[in-house]
């Protein structure tokens, strides 16, 4: 633990929260909700991550194997910024998410390390998470960035709906080990109009 503090401390990845902020709230939605990651949602977010196809644009293929999968949980929970997710009508944990402060951002917050059991892909669940997540965020920060591995298409495609624009291309450690990612810029303006239009097209309630 020690250890892993004192790289986040060089890598600009620890804590370096504005005051005020929390960077693992209590939140709900509609259908889903979130809350702080610990040490006995284990099992239930690895079987929510025990299935190839969540993992095959990603950098960790493997992540849905047990043994890979136990180090990475290990490292969100030390990061002291991770959520779980919840389908609120079963209590079911789905997924899982995290807020981060990157090493090319000090000053900024970002999201990432997200992913949802692949039953809560193509509807409404992952706008409604990241609805949530930045709602919050936005309280604190006047933009949110996210950092998207160069073969995640997948990711790219759900983060520009969300109004975000791709800023620019970087090599940052934000793992473990430098990689390359592209960055990504979603001001508090950008996403008010996301919002508004995705609102003007449900229509009244």
């Amino acid at each position: 633990m020690a250890a892993f503090l004192s790289h986040c401390q060089q890598e600009g990845l620890l804590s370096v929260f504005k005051d005020g902020f929390d960077p693992q709230p209590q939140l709900a939605g509609s259908t889903l909700a979130i809350r702080a990651l610990n040490q006995a949602d284990f099992e239930g977010l690895f079987s929510a991550a025990s299935h190839p196809e969540i993992w095959a644009g990603h950098p960790a293929k493997d992540r849905y194997q047990k043994e890979k999968f136990e180090p990475y949980f290990a490292s969100l929970l030390d990061s002291q910024g991770a959520v779980v997710v919840t389908d609120r009508q079963s209590d079911a944990i789905i997924g899982c998410s995290r807020y981060y402060v990157a090493p090319d951002q000090p000053d900024g917050i970002s999201i990432g390390f997200t992913f949802l059991h692949h039953a809560y892909w193509g509807g409404g669940a992952n706008y409604e998470l990241k609805r949530l997540m930045l709602e919050h965020a936005f309280k604190t920060y006047p933009e949110v960035w996210f950092h998207i591995a160069p073969s995640n298409v997948r990711s790219q495609k759900a983060t520009a709906k969300l109004g975000a624009e791709h800023a620019y291309d970087a090599t940052l450690n934000l793992a473990g080990s430098p990689a390359p990612w592209l960055c990504f810029r979603l001001t508090k303006e950008a996403w008010e109009r996301i919002r508004q239009m995705r609102s003007d097209q449900a229509g009244p309630r």
